[in-house]
């Protein structure tokens, strides 16, 4: 068996070691705090020598996202990165890319807000990533990773580095993605013409009508999520993120306390898994705390899962600050505990 490579690194570096070894085509992005390294790793890396892959510094988030969708609609895997309002800029782009259904890899590592804010991490995205992103009826599908934030950027863990995948070749790529990249038109089929452009409003609704039935086919299909301790726990935080690293601690607190505590993680915040949330509530859990780095966002979406059933709470901090496990437990007694 060959030796595992392990290594001492932050989250971007990972980000940026995966993307190479995933076999990565392209990486178009433009620096901001607390990302960063995600693109300088890639240059100090010249991948360009070793699997062919493209990194290139755009003059901007607006040009980053556009190339993403020029590479994209030759069937080619490729991503940027950016943090919070380099997101906001890419709005445009996001829809776009959703409107012509290319698949691409968007890191948003997350930093306090709103306006330029501050470089410490937040929380405070996940409206904009969940419930749209950009203009028109669309989602994306976010992972808590991808929806990161500055603290998973710029923590250090001993990583598993996975083994070197090949990048696809063209031939590879023309047989997969023949129907819609627009690679080249060989003579055997019609050519293929990427946009979100459709004038005609009746043809745009059967376009709308299509997305829709994608995303409910993401709903049923494509949930992900972790739970500790929810099997006997007569209270369950929600938590996603650096949150939910700092929430399994207030589970241990908790249960060391005697009060049966757990923790829901959503690794898809869209979809979001409203059917165990729900399946708990039926169960009995008497109160959901929903803990996150903003005002309250995810706790709509665990409010909409448990529908009532049973009363759902919110607990956070703003600005870039963090909570600690102490601070997660004394709002779980003081907001449904004790009442």
């Amino acid at each position: 068996m060959a030796e595992k490579e392990v290594k001492l690194m932050k989250g971007n570096e990972v980000i940026a070691h995966a993307a190479i070894r995933y076999g990565c085509d392209g990486y178009f992005g433009y620096p901001i705090t607390p990302q960063s390294e995600v693109m300088e790793t890639l240059m100090e890396l010249k991948p360009w020598e070793t699997t062919g892959m493209v990194v290139l510094q755009a003059e901007s988030e607006i040009s980053s996202i556009n190339m993403v969708y020029g590479g994209a609609s030759t069937g080619k895997r490729v991503m940027t990165s950016s943090s919070s309002p380099g997101v906001s800029l890419m709005s445009e782009g996001l829809s776009y890319l959703a409107g012509a259904e290319l698949p691409c890899l968007v890191i948003n590592c997350q930093r306090g807000g709103p306006g330029l804010g501050t470089i410490q991490p937040s929380q405070g995205d996940y409206f904009q990533a969940c419930k749209g992103g950009g203009h028109g009826d669309f989602h994306m599908i976010v992972l808590a990773m991808i929806l990161a934030d500055g603290a998973i950027g710029q923590m250090m863990e001993k990583v598993v580095l996975a083994p070197q995948r090949p990048r696809k070749t063209d031939e590879e790529i023309a047989a997969e993605c023949r129907s819609w990249a627009a690679y080249g038109k060989p003579a055997d089929r019609k050519r293929n013409i990427v946009t979100s452009l459709e004038l005609q409003s009746e043809k745009m609704e059967i376009i709308n009508k299509r997305l829709q039935e994608k995303y409910k086919a993401l709903e049923e299909n494509e949930v992900r999520y972790e739970e500790i301790g929810c099997d006997d726990a007569d209270y369950v935080i929600v938590a996603f993120g650096s949150s939910a690293r700092i929430c399994s601690a207030t589970v241990e607190m908790a249960r060391a306390e005697g009060l049966k505590v757990g923790l829901l993680r959503p690794i898809t915040l869209y979809p979001f898994p409203k059917k165990p949330l729900a399946e708990l509530a039926a169960r009995g859990v008497k109160g959901f705390l929903s803990a996150e780095l903003n005002a309250g966002q995810m706790v709509e979406d665990v409010r909409l899962a448990v529908n009532g059933v049973a009363p759902v709470e919110h607990f956070g901090r703003q600005g870039g600050m963090m909570f600690a496990p102490d601070e997660v437990l004394a709002a779980l007694k003081e907001k449904l505990i004790k009442k």
